[in-house]
């Protein structure tokens, strides 16, 4: 077995009275994706400050690709890529002047950095743009060229801190293509993000935290299945015809809600044998449907289910924002 390529190892980070990140550790294996889930202020860009290497931590410590990251934070840096929540690419310069200046900076030989920032140019669809002034691209060409910075140096390991924040859909859904491509290509990636539908879309596992500490951690089906079995939902065409349904839908689950208003059915089932069965006794019937589908609980329903609350962004201290006085580590 290999070893996992990132893992925290009961990270505390405190400021003044302040806890921000309460013992959380969690373990990402090689070539998968970790979400880490949360609101405004529930610590996760201070994990990935200190993963990184960013900030010191209280007490605990982390590895990435083998390294520690109190003992080797040279190694560490080595070892990843960083996109941070806003683009931090200069204005002033082409996007391929960007990619330059970085692979320097990294000491990457030059016909490395002009072979290779071509190739990630056309991965991030960014080659017409390439000889552009970032200050001319938008706030998606932005983001996809802060990503291909940060993979120059082909880093086995990339931290993503709310990378799709602030994009609008089609944008959105565009950098999740790329991330999934690098993950096919055996990329590991840690990802924090506010967007339920994000951690659905590209997460292996997800951590989920809230005020510091993790409340919850698994896939996204099993998460999905703490906060109550699926459902089967029918809706008859015809309004006249939903006693009878319903009928029918109570011989084939003990729990049924029934919509009279939306001439709609919801049964409770344990999945797609359940809405199968369903579906064949409506068809011998007669009765006709609308539609027949199954309905899992959403990542929104597990932070309800978890926290009372939602996961949308709140208003209360973000403690993820808080300046360090000591700086990063050396």
């Amino acid at each position: 077995m290999t070893a996992p390529a990132v893992e925290a190892i009961d990270l505390v980070k405190r400021f003044d009275d302040n806890t921000a990140v309460d013992g959380v550790s969690f373990v990402v294996p090689e070539g998968s994706v970790l979400g880490l889930l949360g609101p405004n202020g529930a610590g996760k860009t201070t994990l990935v400050r200190m993963l990184t290497t960013l900030s010191i931590p209280t007490s605990g410590t982390g590895r990435v690709a083998g390294h520690d990251i109190i003992k080797e934070p040279d190694a560490v840096r080595r070892s990843m890529g960083l996109t941070g929540q806003v683009a931090t690419v200069d204005e002033l310069l082409t996007g391929r002047e960007n990619l330059k200046l970085i692979g320097r900076l990294y000491g990457l030989p030059r016909k490395y950095i002009k072979d290779m920032s071509e190739e990630l140019l056309e991965q991030f669809s960014l080659t017409s743009a390439g000889n552009r002034m970032a200050k001319t691209y938008s706030g998606g060409m932005r983001r996809r060229l802060d990503l291909a910075v940060s993979l120059i140096a082909a880093p086995p390991v990339l931290f993503l801190d709310e990378p799709t924040t602030g994009l609008d859909p089609h944008s959105r859904n565009e950098l999740w293509e790329v991330l999934r491509e690098l993950v096919r290509d055996g990329t590991t990636l840690l990802l924090t993000t506010q967007y339920l539908e994000e951690a659905d879309q590209l997460a292996d596992d997800i951590v989920v935290i809230d005020k510091g500490k993790v409340i919850a951690a698994g896939t996204p089906t099993q998460l999905k299945d703490q906060a109550g079995e699926a459902s089967v939902v029918l809706t008859v065409t015809n309004a006249s015809d939903l006693r009878q349904a319903e009928e029918l839908m109570r011989s084939c689950s003990p729990e049924v809600h029934v919509d009279a208003t939306a001439r709609r059915l919801t049964a409770q089932a344990s999945g797609l044998g359940d809405m199968s069965h369903i579906g064949n006794v409506f068809e011998k019937s007669g009765i006709e449907v609308d539609d027949l589908g199954l309905k899992r609980p959403s990542l929104d329903d597990v932070f309800l289910h978890l926290t009372g609350h939602r996961a949308e962004p709140t208003d209360d201290l973000e403690v993820d924002n808080i300046q360090e006085p000591e700086g990063v580590l050396s």
